[in-house]
């Protein structure tokens, strides 16, 4: 493998599964934005269906008045009274995210500041000889963050006292530029972020030499994994998971690091870590990379079903499909997000995917489904798509989706992509194992014989 060719974990989001990519969750539910503010109060539509005030992250957490959620402080969203548990799996409700050891990280002792501004420096003051979970945000955030940083104050209170005393956690900014430490202490506080929950920052440099090493480095923040670093650094014991699992799942996996010694945690890694995973592969300056797949437990391919939604959408021929049963289920896929009118990336993106499908040839089609999906369903109807696809010469088993908006949108933002503004769309492409539940995330213009190579990694072994 080349250096180029080095995999760095991701989704997911999405997105992560295995490597805990599944960066599959946002944090306004998209069917509550713009339909939400469009029934001003007194409106016949208001009055019609009068509206009830929901968590985006406990949609059991309902109000009839404006407010925040009592649970995890984030804001509560209007949705239409009866809808806010009918529509599909909230982002709360995520699967258990098997753990995969990647072994001991080497952590450079990087100068960095805290949300009070003191001077640290990371290993030496935050990670050596202790038990650490970390994750990965920035404070501008309007998607990921807010339920990532809500699921880190969950726990917290899970885990109580033993924060700060015998686990440490840490919210690392992938913008360090802007997020300065007033900018984080103000952040910190509306999560009620308590003694031992530091947030990190510092020169940009520095804090992007400190996420390579980490392997959380990425070229566009918006594009930054949503998984959790867990680990026992005396132990030299290291996991990866899913940013927005349970709070009693990673407790739990907090409190099985915490118990590990030196030698359970070598033989763990000798046992378990792929000789061509490490926590220190990092993408090429300036580009992101395709990530290493880790291998995941049989957890991971359990709980796809009841995390994917089931909605029916259209493809570019107008035939409906479910999108996990006839879109996921037992399928390698590569999944990414466009619209036919776009001026912008779209199109050499799509190119790029005409090139990995060439790559590919008689896999796509068979175990492997290519799918694109359209951010602008209103305008790309099944004949708009069609024609799309048939300029870049798609071949059976590439897939452009569409269907009703409210579909839609629910799957994009279990994708982790829903957004308002159709040009704002993500450029990231996703690829996975449905039956395994390995999940990588690469930038959709990575090379297309590398993004091949990423894909065939996941085929099944042949038998002899």
């Amino acid at each position: 493998m080349t250096k180029a060719m080095k995999l760095s974990p991701a989704l997911a989001g999405l997105c992560c599964s295995a490597i805990m990519l599944l960066l599959f969750a946002g944090a306004v539910h998209p069917q509550t934005s713009r339909r939400a503010r469009a029934q001003r109060p007194g409106s016949p539509a208001s009055r019609a269906a009068s509206e009830i005030y929901a968590c985006p992250m406990h949609p059991d957490v309902t109000s009839k008045s404006p407010g925040k959620c009592p649970k995890c402080g984030m804001a509560l969203r209007p949705v239409r009274a009866g809808s806010a548990q009918s529509a599909a799996p909230a982002p709360g409700e995520t699967i258990k995210k098997a753990e995969a050891v990647v072994g001991k990280l080497r952590i450079p002792d990087t100068a960095v500041y805290d949300q009070d501004g003191k001077r640290l420096n990371f290993y030496t003051d935050l990670v050596k000889g202790k038990t650490v979970a970390i994750n990965f945000i920035f404070t501008t955030c309007t998607t990921i963050c807010p339920p990532l940083t809500a699921t880190f104050r969950k726990l917290q209170q899970t885990l109580g006292e033993r924060v700060g005393r015998e686990v440490e956690l840490i919210s690392i900014s992938v913008d360090p530029a802007t997020d300065v430490p007033e900018r984080l202490k103000s952040f910190a506080a509306k999560f009620k972020a308590a003694p031992g929950w530091t947030f990190v920052t510092g020169s940009k440099p520095e804090i992007d030499e400190l996420l390579k090493a980490l392997g959380a480095a990425v070229a566009d923040k918006n594009d930054h994994t949503p998984m959790i670093l867990i680990g026992n650094d005396a132990a030299g014991y290291w996991t990866r998971t899913y940013g927005l699992a349970p709070s009693a799942t990673l407790a739990a996996m907090v409190e099985e690091a915490a118990g590990k010694s030196a030698g359970q945690s070598a033989a763990s890694s000798a046992a378990s870590t792929p000789p061509t995973t490490s926590a220190a592969a990092t993408p090429a300056a300036g580009r992101e990379e395709p990530g290493a797949a880790v291998k995941p437990n049989a957890a991971m391919a359990k709980g796809a079903a009841d995390y994917f939604p089931n909605l029916e959408l259209r493809t570019q021929d107008d035939k409906p499909v479910r999108f996990y049963d006839d879109m996921l289920k037992g399928k390698i896929v590569l999944i990414n997000f466009m619209f036919a009118t776009c001026k912008g990336a779209c199109s050499p993106m799509t190119a790029n995917m005409a090139k990995v499908q060439q790559y590919l040839g008689d896999h796509v089609g068979r175990e492997v489904r290519m799918i694109s999906i359209s951010v602008d369903p209103e305008t790309d109807t099944p004949a708009a798509l069609k024609k799309y696809a048939d300029s870049f010469k798609a071949k059976p088993g590439w897939y452009f989706l569409t269907g009703k908006k409210e579909n839609v949108d629910w799957v994009l933002y279990k994708l982790g992509n829903y957004v308002e503004d159709k040009n704002e769309h993500g450029l990231a492409l996703i690829i996975g194992n449905e039956a395994t539940g390995e999940w990588i995330k690469v930038h959709a213009m990575s090379n297309p014989s590398e993004i091949a190579s990423a894909v065939t990694k996941l085929l099944p072994a042949k038998n002899d």
